[in-house]
């Protein structure tokens, strides 16, 4: 059962969402990439980055979900 007032965003929302995070995404990988070429990164930071890149694909991977038609329609 849904929250009163939450809703389920159409099909045009859900692919701007998706748009958002996969650039959201992109970045990331790039500031990793580059933190870890500097050689002189800090672990922690890194770390976290990492894992804000991983909640981002798994939101990606939920939103992508939703786009599937229900196949007891």
């Amino acid at each position: 059962m849904r929250a009163q007032g939450a809703r389920r965003m159409d099909e045009a929302e859900i692919r701007h969402w998706l748009e958002q995070l996969r650039v959201e995404h992109l970045d990331l990988d790039d500031i990793i990439n580059k933190l870890i070429e500097l050689r002189s990164y800090d672990a922690m930071q890194v770390q976290r980055l990492k894992k804000r890149k991983l909640k981002l694909k798994d939101m990606i991977a939920r939103l992508e979900s939703q786009l599937i038609p229900d196949l007891d329609a």
